[in-house]
């Protein structure tokens, strides 16, 4: 086995996977720590000097992963394109017109998805299923074109801060779709002068809420599911070829220590 080979090894090591997720752990810490102003009058070169320990082991981590793997073999998956990014990110210097690099910084936790196996399903399970959320999106903005058009004409001239324009129409449906003092805050003091308001808002809600946000949680639940059982199915194939591997091996040595049985019985012939 080549040096490279083994590198590559360690890196897939339950100990080293477990040993930078405990890292990015600590170094989310150590960021939220740099917001507070009276730890970093007292420990603050402290903290500095952990955080940057924290990024050089992450850096170490991906000139390991580019030598094991090599260019090609890294940028391949694209969970070493995010940890990648993710870290080329805090390495950008925080000058003055790159300050928010600064607050960037905390992205550096978005790796814990890359690391832990059960999160990375559930990105995948909400990847796979954009392709079905667009045409439910679409759906939605077509929803929304309408009842803000059909809002503005019905309740624009006398609730302008709500139902002025097109704009304003779709943000106070969307408060309404999210239920967030729809009934209280829009709906009641619409019905004080339209009585009958609720004839349109209830439905409204009945297809945006009920309806249309189910079917997108129905949309990403499925994918996941999906996503799970395709992992599933690749540990089982991965097992079943392993199994056959040490079958065949087991074979191969039995015919070797039987040609060498009949060659010896031969020989005393």
């Amino acid at each position: 086995m080549t040096f490279r080979s083994r590198v590559g090894a360690f890196l897939d090591t339950t100990l080293f996977q477990n040993t930078i997720l405990a890292i990015i752990l600590f170094n989310a810490v150590i960021l939220g720590m740099e917001t507070s102003a009276p730890i970093m009058e007292r420990a603050g070169p402290l903290i500095i000097a952990l955080d940057r320990f924290c990024l050089s082991v992450f850096v170490v981590e991906i000139a390991a992963k580019l030598y094991a793997r090599g260019i090609v073999g890294f940028f391949k998956r694209g969970w070493n394109i995010f940890d990648f990014v993710i870290v080329g990110i805090s390495l950008l210097p925080a000058t003055q017109g790159l300050a928010v690099l600064r607050a960037l910084r905390i992205l550096r936790l978005l790796r814990v998805v890359s690391v832990a196996p059960s999160l990375r399903r559930v990105v995948e399970g909400l990847v796979s299923a954009l392709p079905g959320m667009g045409s439910v999106f679409l759906l939605m903005g077509m929803i929304f074109y309408i009842g803000s058009v059909m809002a503005t004409k019905l309740f624009g001239a006398a609730f302008p801060d709500w139902f002025g324009d097109l704009g304003r129409s779709a943000y106070s449906l969307f408060q309404i779709m999210t239920l967030e003092s729809w009934s209280m805050g829009i709906v009641r003091p619409v019905m004080e002068i339209y009585p009958q308001a609720w004839a349109f808002f209830v439905p409204f809600i009945m297809v945006t809420t009920f309806a249309v946000v189910n079917l997108l949680v129905g949309l990403i639940v499925n994918s996941m599911q999906d996503a799970h059982h395709a992992e599933d199915t690749a540990k089982t194939d991965s097992y079943r070829d392993e199994v056959l591997m040490r079958l065949a091996a087991l074979e191969d040595l039995i015919r070797e220590e039987r040609a060498r049985q009949s060659a010896g019985s031969g020989s005393r012939d």
